[in-house]
Formats: structure tokens, sequence, C-alpha cells
């Protein structure tokens, strides 16, 4: 018996190419077309499998049944062969008699198809002598011709720039990729529909925008030649999804796509997706537990290992265990620098306190946030969308989530006073004049907005990437992008 897993390994890709095109032309002079344009079937391959269960060995079912899917393996023996077809659900294995689909498929099947093909196939199941559930095929046709060969070892590709630029052969080559984009789908849809069952309405927010507000990041530019104006990709949805909750919607969320020019490591890519959600009536104490809901329900969804015991920590109470300094009494006072210069931290002297803060936080304090762990209550100057403690005005009623030492999410009870937030977006303009690329714009309308009323409201933004990353266990954020973005290669 002749197994054959990747027969063309030695030939060159062109030949191949060649050799396969040449097939799908003589599958058209014999009358039957390489690419149809539909196949009707009756069952995909988890369905066969858990349907036909119960045959014993050497047991045969008279029902037919018939499936499709793409060839991965062939085993020749003369007139019979053995392969298995896999398709989205599953794989199972196929035997293919010449006097069971007659000679003229079988023709076709010996000197037409190859490994990669997609092919139809109509039989009934038996389970062989060794145990292995098998559909025995009554019927064989092509219904894609495929030119180029499966991945070289497909059964464990494992170069990370050949599976991130070529998706597909990654998803072809190995089952736990699929796995994972298949959590993917199920933790936004947990999510959705927890989200649905508590009374949020899922709104759409414009990707392009005429001010890139909402957060302190880098934006993309674009140009709109009809309006003649420069617009933005959409760094966050926050400013737009809080004019609803003005306009009386209390409780809205939108899953999608936010951009930022920035750098690109295991945990960053400049396209990715969040959910953002805005209540009204509550506070981010609300939203702590509302993300703990979430969070616990995505897991279960898709049967997570994690650990989410979550803690609730403060961002200076943390700063102090880690480093021992007592750091708030120092911010803005020109004093901060001098503070930690003994951390031995990789910063320049003329560093802005925000920029030193974040440093030490993230040098000293991140790496031991392994448990999911709320970080409370940050500075209320670096917070220009935020409610400040009335009794302690320093502070800004925010956290963010860590889990396994990586940020999962924002969220903070939302400034409305129009007053303050005039201020704060004024202070964002100065900074950026100073050369602070990430400061936000000013927004005349959004202040209109709030001089409407917007009514003491949570909003919550969970990084979906990032989430996925954790509640599936892989280390970079690629693992759960299907396409992210990678140089080209001829600028490499």
């Amino acid at each position: 018996m002749q197994e054959i897993q990747q027969t063309e390994s030695t030939t060159t890709i062109e030949t191949i190419l060649a050799q396969r095109k040449e097939k799908a032309d003589k599958m058209r002079q014999l009358g039957v077309d390489p690419y149809p344009a539909r196949v009707k079937i009756d069952n995909k391959i988890a369905q066969v499998r858990t349907k036909f269960e119960y045959l014993q060995k050497e047991e045969s079912a008279s029902e037919q049944v018939t499936i499709a899917g793409r060839m991965m393996s062939r085993r020749d023996m003369g007139k019979a062969s053995f392969i298995d077809i896999e398709d989205g659900t599953g794989k199972i294995q196929v035997y293919v008699r010449s006097d069971q689909v007659g000679a003229d498929s079988f023709k076709i099947f010996k000197e037409i198809s190859d490994l990669s093909d997609f092919v139809c196939v109509a039989g009934s199941l038996f389970r062989t002598r060794t145990g292995e559930l098998s559909l025995k095929a009554d019927k064989f046709e092509i219904i894609c011709k495929a030119f180029r060969p499966l991945p070289e070892k497909w059964h464990g590709l494992k170069d990370t720039e050949t599976r991130y630029r070529q998706r597909y052969l990654d998803l072809i080559a190995n089952s736990d990729v699929k796995e994972v984009f298949k959590k993917r789908s199920m933790i936004i849809s947990a999510i959705r529909s927890k989200l649905e069952e508590l009374g949020f309405m899922e709104v759409e927010t414009p990707i392009l925008q005429s001010l890139a507000g909402g957060a302190n990041a880098r934006p993309f530019t674009t140009h709109h030649n009809a309006l003649g104006i420069d617009l933005f990709m959409r760094i966050a949805p926050e400013l737009f999804l809080k004019r609803l909750v003005v306009g009386g919607m209390e409780k809205v969320f939108e899953i999608g796509r936010n951009f930022r020019n920035e750098g690109i490591d295991r945990n960053h890519n400049p396209e990715f997706t969040m959910m953002e959600l805005y209540q009204a009536y509550a506070d981010y104490n609300d939203m702590m537990d509302l993300t703990e809901l979430l969070i616990k329900t995505a897991a279960e969804k898709i049967g997570s290992p994690v650990n989410l015991n979550f803690r609730r920590a403060k961002l200076f109470d943390l700063i102090k265990e880690y480093t021992g300094l007592e750091l708030l009494p120092y911010l803005e006072t020109g004093k901060l620098f001098d503070q930690v210069k003994h951390l031995n931290l990789d910063l320049p002297k003329d560093a802005s306190d925000q920029k030193i803060l974040d440093q030490v936080f993230d040098e000293k304090v991140v790496h031991h946030l392994q448990e999911p762990t709320f970080v409370m209550d940050y500075p209320a100057i670096y917070s220009p969308l935020t409610k400040i403690k009335f009794e302690q005005p320093e502070i800004a009623e925010r956290f963010e989530l860590y889990i396994n030492g990586m940020e999962i999410c924002n969220a903070y009870s939302e400034l409305n006073d129009p007053y303050l937030q005039k201020i704060r977006f004024q202070q964002q303009v100065e900074a950026k004049k100073k050369g602070d690329d990430e400061a936000q714009p000013y927004d005349e309308d959004f202040i209109n907005a709030l001089e409407q009323g917007l009514p003491p409201t949570g909003g919550l933004g969970i990084g979906i990437d990032r989430l996925v990353m954790i509640l599936t266990q892989v280390e970079s954020i690629r693992e759960v992008i299907f396409f992210p973005a990678m140089k080209p290669i001829a600028e490499e």
C-alpha cells in the first residue's frame, strides 16, 4: 500500500501549477466542470460522525449520505484507495473502489485528483476492522481543482512568518489555530448576548472622524476627496457613544475596529477590536462588576481554564507595595524624577510626570499582576475624560484591568461636567503644542452635548484581541487576529 502525504515536495511550484492546470483542462475535455457553481450535500462531517457513532467493527449502515471537503491524504491500493477529507467541522476516511464508483469516476480520481482538491462523496458508512468510521463511496467528484499543493508537511506548518502572511495555509495545516479562531467568535458572541440580555443596545458609530478623540493615541490620517478634508481613522468610539447617552439611549455598546498608529509587538496591532459600552446611572464600581460578569461569561462559553479570581487595588498602593515609594504627593511638583531616579528607569531627564509614572508602573508593577487585578484610581490630571473623586479631586474614578501582566480593559465614571471638560480639553491642546502627538483635540460639539446634559454614566472598553489571548492561553496577539499587520516582503 502506498501512502501519499505530499508527493510533490521535490517538484518546483511552477511545474506543479502547470501539471494541475493540465488536469483541470483534461476534466473539461471529458465534459466535467472542475469548478461547478454549486454542490448539494446533506451532512457535515461532524454530523456524520455523531449520527453513525453506534456502528460496531465491520458493521455497515444502509443509509446514504453526501459530504464534501478538502482531500488531505491518500493511500492507494491498486483499484481501491483510502482518502481523508476534511470540512469545517472535522475529518473522515473515505474508501474509494473502482467497481463501486464506476470506471470513469475512478479514472478521474486516480489520474486527476490531487491532495488539496475539494471533492464531493456520496455513499454509506461502515466501520473498519480496526474501528475507523469510514464512508464507502458510491459517487466521487472533484468540485474544486486546487492548483497549489498542501503546505509542506501540512500536518505541522510551523514557520510563523508563513502562518501569519498566508493564514489560509495556517488554517489548513493547524487545527489548533482554527480552534482558537472558533473560540474567538464564541467569546464575542457570548459578550454580545450577555449585554443584550442586560438591556444594552448594539450601535454603530463613525470609523472616519474629523477629530481623533476618545483616547490618547496617534491616529492614522486619510483624505476625503469629495469634501476636500482630512479625516482620521477612529482611535476610539467613546465620544460618539456618550453623545447617544445624552440623547437618551441609556445602555449602548459597540464591537468594532479601532486604529492606532503605534508600534507592533506581542500585545499590539495597529488595527484591533474593541468592545466599548456606556451605561447611564452607573459608575466605575458598576463597570468593575460588569467586567467580571462579561469575562466570566466568555470564559465559561469556551471552557477556558484561566484563573478568574478578581481583586481590586489602588494604583498608588501598588506602586508603594513594589517600590516603597509614595509618589502621589510629587506629581506635577517638578520633583517626581528625583524620587524615582534610583530605580534606574530608561527615562530622559525631561520626561513628563505622566511618562515617569507610566514607566514606574510598567517596569516595577505590571509583571506582578498575573491574577486578574482591577488597578483603580488614576491621577485625574492624566485622565481627561474621567470624573474626579468629589472628596479627593486629584484622583479620577478610573480603573484598568490587568491579567497575566497585560492590560485588558480601561473604564471609568464619565466626566459629565462641561466646564471641567473644557478645561481638560484645553490642557490636552496645550500638551499637543508642546509635542505630545497623542494628546486629544478640542471637541466643541462634544462640549455642546455635555451642556445638554449627560446623566451619571459608567463607561467600559475591553480589548477583544487581548481577552481572546488570555482566555485561549496564546502568547501573541497575532495568534488571535486572522490577518495581523505585517511589513510587505519586498521591504523587509
